[in-house]
């Protein structure tokens, strides 16, 4: 039974939406594995929160001494491999990533996130989202939270009302 629930709540703490009817089918009684899912769930989202916060910082500071310190030869090689050369950009270039990307945080921005991160988007995807872009937002980690645990209300009201689905 211990070792269903530290499954439950690693699995939640990574793709979310999957885990309450995973939880249900593996035969974990339904308050278990609620209780379960909402934590693993917020202390994932909390987990990755925070360290992508640590890793964005340290890599802000981090990055332009590291670009600094590869030798010129390296840096000539690795343009030369790849077909880079230095020349001065007077646009920048978008990829279709990066324009799907603009796109999503233009028209639906912070609640778009912290509404997709259970269910579209992974737990860890949404908490980087959340901490590179949204952090300086005086509540985020609330609303995620509240996310969380709204999403949760939603799927185990979903498994009370299609129950011959998941049994």
């Amino acid at each position: 039974m211990v070792i269903k629930i530290a499954h439950i709540v690693l699995l939640a703490s990574v793709k979310y939406i999957v885990t309450l009817p995973y939880a249900m089918i593996i035969g974990l009684e339904y308050k278990y594995a609620i209780l379960s899912v909402l934590g693993g769930g917020i202390g994932g989202f909390l987990f990755f929160y925070y360290v992508s916060k640590q890793v964005n910082r340290k890599l802000e500071c981090v990055w332009p001494q590291l670009c600094n310190r590869i030798p010129p030869g390296v840096k000539a090689k690795f343009r030369k491999l790849f077909g880079r050369h230095k020349k001065p950009q007077l646009k920048k270039i978008f990829t279709k990533k990066s324009r799907s990307f603009i796109r999503f945080k233009k028209s639906y921005g912070l609640w778009g996130i912290v509404i997709a991160t259970p269910v579209l988007l992974t737990i860890p995807v949404g908490a980087f989202l959340a901490s590179k872009y949204y952090s300086h937002q005086k509540h985020i980690v609330v609303y995620m939270i509240l996310s969380i645990i709204g999403w949760g209300v939603v799927l185990s009201g979903l498994v009370h009302l299609f129950p011959r689905v998941f049994f």
